[in-house]
């Protein structure tokens, strides 16, 4: 957990994100190709970041039927990429194969619960019901039955997964606006230091780092914020 902060490489395409990148110490961070990047881009600039000496979060949330999972799981692993996720609604059979697909890669495979986006309003229109942080708690339990390593919850819930499951269930925490920064299109926010002190292991930041005039300079004002 050395290298808490996940930077979203949110950019149509590869020049300008390596250019960003260019900016970055790999030894403080880790970056996050999600998927207009990837879908743009594709393997090679995910195997240009990993040579510039980032460990690349691959953020597609693989959700479809279970072999067609545990394959696309297999293919990302295969880059040498440092953790892939899949989507925590594709249920346990789904879950379970691309565990299986993985059994001998060191890759992390984690499961999306709700976005963070996703107000009380989204969620009822999906037909969801109960409260976020219950639904979150379930999806939590059947990824950590399916086998996972963990899962992508805010900040809001990582306090009561951190109690029921226990340090070795990683939490990765999207969403995240040090004080003072505008959400955007998040609805589920909190700050760096108030997430970490929840539970969470990494934390996901986007604009607050991509769009500030010395990103090196914001990042370690997040690290010291969350004191490390």
């Amino acid at each position: 957990m050395n290298k808490p902060i996940i930077i979203a490489l949110d950019f149509p395409e590869s020049g300008e994100a390596i250019r960003f990148s260019e900016k970055l110490d790999p030894s403080l961070c880790r970056l996050k190709v999600g998927k207009e990047l990837f879908t743009s881009s594709g393997p090679l600039l995910v195997e240009t970041l990993m040579k510039k000496g980032f460990d690349i979060f691959l953020d597609l949330k693989f959700h479809d039927i279970p072999n067609t999972v545990a394959s696309a799981c297999k293919a990302a692993a295969s880059l040498g990429v440092w953790m892939v996720n899949v989507h925590a609604l594709g249920g346990s059979a789904m879950m379970k194969k691309a565990r299986e697909a993985l059994q001998e890669s060191p890759c992390k495979l984690i499961a999306v619960t709700l976005l963070t986006s996703m107000g009380l309003e989204e969620i009822r229109e999906i037909g969801l019901q109960g409260e976020p942080e219950d639904i979150v708690e379930r999806l939590a339990m059947l990824a950590k039955s399916s086998g996972l390593d963990g899962v992508v919850c805010s900040g809001l819930e990582a306090a009561r997964l951190r109690k029921k499951f226990g340090k070795d269930f990683c939490l990765v925490t999207p969403g995240i606006r040090p004080s003072g920064s505008d959400a955007h299109d998040q609805k589920r926010v909190m700050t760096p230091k108030i997430a970490m002190s929840n539970g969470s292991d990494y934390l996901v930041i986007g604009r607050p780092i991509r769009e500030a005039i010395d990103p090196n300079r914001a990042l370690e004002a997040i690290m010291q914020e969350i004191g490390r």
